[in-house]
């Protein structure tokens, strides 16, 4: 695992791998084109990068579905884990009504 003494400050926040962060724990665009989201994620002085979300997939886009998929997540291992994907796809993706209204593509069957 790498440690934060890994991670470089710049001016524009921190870099880790060639890639620039706002800082630790920080979501952005993913560089993997079928991902959504990455986050450096740190737990003490370790850090891990994470990415996370379907680029196909809409998301939030009913309380229904929310509901659903929060239900469904709960049971999957790494909930409380800052350095698994459903631990962020819980706490950004699938937060509440102030997230994102994207409808899902025409083959989703949430419409």
């Amino acid at each position: 695992m790498a440690k934060a003494s890994d991670v470089k400050r710049t001016g524009k926040g921190i870099t880790y791998r060639g890639v620039t962060y706002a800082g630790f724990n920080k979501p952005r665009a993913s560089t993997n084109p079928k991902k959504k989201k990455m986050v450096l994620a740190k737990k003490g002085d370790e850090v891990k990068v994470v990415h996370f979300g379907d680029a196909s997939m809409g998301h939030n886009y009913s309380a229904e579905a929310r509901k659903n998929y929060l239900a469904r997540s709960a049971g999957i291992k790494g909930k409380d884990d800052k350095f698994s994907a459903n631990y962020w796809a819980r706490k950004v993706l699938w937060a509440g009504p102030g997230g994102s209204k994207k409808a899902p593509p025409g083959g989703s069957r949430f419409k």
